[in-house]
């Protein structure tokens, strides 16, 4: 798919710059060729600015997780119960992420990733005057529906404007200024809570997100497909229906007396996937295109990458609740302690380029991997006689491995990928990176569900918090047999790795 404001090129140059397979037949990834006559300075910029979206959906996910035991209280509901308002968010983001590359392509990235801004503060604006859990889920429905398109296609911004040997450093730029988002959170979220009010917590996105509009104005080319667009209207339909039901329905699980209702929305998704299948193999441009697994990096990338994203999903759900519930801390207290994961994160970021150099994405994939579950296997073994530094420390190695592993994921998935496929690939991989999020709560409310009845309690105790944290955290271990399977040179063109 070429882009406007592309002069024409030879067929050689398509092939040498790796927009077109080569002649082996094997898709190599890209740098777009508008990248050519980006400066480094000039693609740390397009990170910065997509990273201060990225700012405000980060900080706003890990504020949220500590005001839920308040929220819960307010709105007269069982803090396990509070899944819900995270699970809606990532709900809309699974659904409507498989149609963000396909608008960016038609009216414009720019275009596109303003509206996804408003949006997002549109429902920030409605969360903050939610009065039950049934509004709130409806107004962070809202939110997902920003966030849908915000990431993705500032994402797909980024792999179009930057060379393939600065890859690893466009994303750590990416990343790095999104992490004072989780950072702050935690500490600013306990705050409000603790001395103001949580339904300032969504306030506070109105002013970043308006800053946020202006600079995707002024500095965000607004970049489309030249030639016209083809809409999968029927995939969008079966998609939504088959990753709606199964969220909610396993989201459900976890809520006593609803697993009827549960086990229907289950069956529902099921045979609404079964019938995208079907669909799919019969379009030659759908929707969330599964041909894209047949690229091995990609493939491996996205499969371990799920497993891990799981236990992140659940780690910020189950640890704050831990922290409040179990050991009777304040909303503030335990804000303080979770920002010790997003200390580690930032400090890997520095790192990662020079390890990847160092030891190729294979290995520090599998090391990365075990040493993240085995932080957070750990996390489920925290009591309160136990020193507040150790838990501090612990939270920050956790942290760094587990981030180390994203940063890795998400720049080895597009090793393989032509230019012309890459909307598709940003859609396809962001579409599973937030259904295993979502999933992760889920998976993480149902198995602190489970060890609620299976001990007769009421309210989660703190071996119920352990059995939860050991499920998710053996999840995550399992992605060791696909990080396993890399090539010994795989993503050694981005990394440096020889």
């Amino acid at each position: 798919m070429r882009l406007r404001r592309r002069g024409l090129a030879s067929i050689n140059s398509e092939v040498r710059d790796g927009i077109l397979p080569a002649a082996d037949g094997i898709a190599r990834v890209p740098a777009d060729p508008r990248a050519e006559g980006h400066t480094p300075r000039s693609y740390r910029v397009t990170a910065l600015i997509i990273a201060c979206a990225l700012f405000m959906e980060q900080m706003d996910a890990t504020i949220l997780s500590t005001a839920l035991p308040t929220m819960a209280r307010d709105f007269g509901v069982p803090a396990t119960n509070m899944s819900a308002a995270l699970t809606s968010y990532l709900l809309a983001l699974a659904i409507f992420i498989p149609a963000s590359g396909r608008l960016a392509d038609r009216f414009g990235s720019r275009t596109v990733f303003r509206a996804a801004i408003l949006i997002f503060v549109a429902g920030s604006a409605l969360c903050g005057i939610a009065t039950s859990l049934p509004l709130m889920m409806g107004a962070r429905f809202v939110q997902g529906l920003g966030g849908a398109m915000m990431i993705p296609i500032g994402r797909l911004v980024l792999l179009r404007s930057v060379a393939k040997e600065d890859m690893v450093s466009a994303m750590s730029w990416l990343i790095m200024p999104a992490l004072i988002g989780p950072i702050l959170g935690p500490p600013v979220g306990g705050a409000i809570v603790t001395y103001l009010d949580w339904r300032w917590i969504f306030y506070l996105n109105l002013p970043i997100g308006l800053l946020g509009i202006v600079l995707v104005t002024r500095y965000i080319e607004d970049v489309r497909a030249d030639g016209p667009v083809r809409f999968d209207a029927w995939g969008f339909v079966l998609s939504g229906i088959a990753l709606g039901c199964l969220l909610f329905g396993f989201e459900m699980t976890s809520r006593t007396g609803e697993l009827p209702a549960a086990l229907l929305l289950i069956a529902i998704g099921a045979l609404a996937g079964w019938a995208y299948l079907r669909h799919a193999r019969r379009r030659p441009d759908p929707i969330l295109d599964l041909t894209l697994m047949a690229i091995p990096t990609f493939r491996l990338s996205l499969i371990a990458g799920s497993l891990t994203r799981i236990t992140q999903g659940a780690q910020p759900f189950l640890l704050p609740m831990m922290l409040q519930l179990g050991f009777g801390m304040t909303a503030a207290a335990s804000g303080l302690i979770t920002i010790a994961g997003a200390i580690g994160s930032l400090m890997m970021k520095g790192l990662a380029p020079r390890i990847l150099r160092k030891w190729g994405f294979r290995r520090s994939l599998i090391v990365g991997g075990l040493g993240g579950s085995a932080g957070y296997a750990v996390c489920g073994l925290f009591r309160p006689d136990w020193p507040i530094a150790l838990i501090f420390a612990i939270l920050m190695i956790s942290g760094f491995f587990m981030s180390f592993q994203f940063s890795a994921y998400n720049t080895i998935a597009y090793d393989e990928v032509p230019s012309s496929r890459m909307s598709a690939a940003t859609s396809f991989y962001a579409t599973f990176q937030q259904l295993m999020l979502s999933l992760g709560i889920c998976v993480g409310a149902a198995a602190l569900h489970v060890g609620m009845l299976g001990s007769g309690h009421a309210r989660p105790s703190l071996a119920d918090f352990t059995l939860a944290f050991m499920v998710v955290t053996l999840v995550s271990a399992a992605a060791t047999i696909w990080n396993r399977r890399f090539a010994a040179d795989a993503g050694a063109e981005l990394s440096g790795h020889r």
